[in-house]
């Protein structure tokens, strides 16, 4: 395949005007929200100096997600997506700015850090299945959705490369609440592109039945379809052991590697990096998507072994080699799986489903990220990490185990 041959197979889904606005918006929005991210997990140790305070920070941040996605897929399904959007942009632009304006002040405790936290947690229930849901009204060949939602990990990525970089060179010389400033600023950019973009597929209509209900039917409907079971608990055990050793970076860079700021941003960085290269590979992919369940095994074993590695890893350069492939890995079994709950969902239940995939992804996340700090504390960032690879590689045969041994159903939405 030739170079152009290739780049135009890996962004063809920006052909859709709507689609290239979002890309966009969302791409410049997410430099500055992982900037914040960076600041917050150094800004919490820098205050506290405990291992704990951090997992708990991080868990009350996740927490809310867990806690209120089954009734933010409801109402991603019942109402406008884009007017969702909006809705969540605005109060993460505001979070940021408090973060900025109580930082650079000199007012932040560890208090407000935790009721910050939940705010944005609850902001997030909200956001994340209406951005992935959204996809679907805003792509009209759906030949091109699997390509979207790659590029859409592409360019989150890319701003956890960018993102971190630049807020380890921030906090060194000016400090966290600049870089909260920052991403409050950046909201703008996003706002615009979804105040220009215009829907152009419809949901369809359903009765609407009671809430309890609703969330009840698509619990149902989920654990019903072996495709979705499958993916969304593999997922869940992923975000509960792996996912966490990023929460626990901070710790590993000052305690193990005896570094600074600014080293913690080039590992972040280098993970996102690792996460782009990944993500743009499989955006270059017309693999049908009941294909896919090999490559989600593939890289969520990669990812197990890696952060296993990691633990026995002990100086910087060894750890800069080390963090893109745990990031490509990582994202690589993201983006997969969702392009998989994707094809296997039908639009009546694609909020709900991408609400528990949310669930899975971010929702297990705050209760791995407690244990994480718990189990740092106690025995160690190393024996943490390598603890949390060896079941991570566990999850992943036995995904592979399931879906070679059971019967599957074909990911051929009845619409399309």
């Amino acid at each position: 395949m030739s170079y152009k041959l290739f780049f135009t197979n890996t962004v063809r889904a920006l052909k859709h005007k709507n689609y290239k606005l979002f890309f966009i918006g969302n791409g410049i929005s997410l430099i500055g929200t992982w900037m914040t991210r960076i600041a917050i997990s150094w800004l919490v140790y820098r205050l506290t100096g405990s291992a704990v305070l951090l997992g708990a920070i991080m868990f009350a941040g996740q927490i809310p997600t867990f806690l209120f996605n089954p009734l933010a897929g409801v109402m991603v399904d019942r109402m406008s997506r884009k007017k969702i959007l909006l809705i969540t942009q605005i109060f993460s632009m505001l979070h940021a700015l408090l973060l900025a304006a109580l930082t650079l002040s000199g007012y932040i405790t560890i208090w407000q850090l935790f009721v910050l936290a939940v705010f944005q947690g609850i902001v997030n229930a909200f956001d994340i299945p209406a951005r992935q849901s959204f996809l679907f009204e805003i792509i009209p060949d759906k030949k091109d959705l699997g390509n979207a939602i790659a590029l859409n990990s592409s360019v989150f990525n890319a701003a956890r490369f960018i993102g971190p970089s630049i807020a380890g060179i921030i906090i060194g010389f000016f400090g966290e609440g600049v870089c909260f400033l920052i991403d409050g600023l950046s909201y703008f950019a996003v706002l615009v592109s979804l105040y220009k973009i215009k829907v152009l597929s419809k949901k369809q209509s359903r009765k609407k039945e009671k809430i309890s209900k609703d969330i009840f039917n698509g619990f149902k409907y989920a654990l019903n379809n072996k495709i979705i079971r499958n993916i969304l608990s593999l997922l869940a055990l992923t975000s509960l052991v792996g996912i966490p050793y990023a929460v626990l970076m901070p710790v590993f860079v000052k305690d193990i590697l005896k570094l600074q700021a600014d080293s913690l941003g080039f590992l972040m960085g280098a993970s996102g990096l690792g996460s782009v290269a990944a993500s743009l590979l499989l955006a270059s992919r017309k693999e049908h998507s009941d294909k896919m369940n090999k490559s989600v095994f593939i890289s969520a074993l990669i990812f197990g072994i890696v952060l296993s590695v990691l633990s026995f890893t002990d100086t910087f350069l060894m750890a800069l080699a080390v963090m893109p492939i745990a990031g490509g890995a990582l994202i690589f079994q993201l983006a997969a799986s969702n392009t998989m709950l994707q094809f296997a969902v039908d639009d009546n239940h694609r909020g709900r489903v991408m609400s528990f995939y949310s669930m899975a992804f971010m929702g297990m996340a705050p209760l791995g990220s407690l244990i994480s700090g718990i189990m740092a504390e106690n025995i160690g960032v190393p024996h943490t990490f390598l603890i949390g690879g060896f079941l991570a590689c566990m999850g992943a045969f036995g995904f592979n185990f399931i879906s070679n041994h059971k019967s599957n159903e074909r990911l051929v939405h009845k619409n399309w």
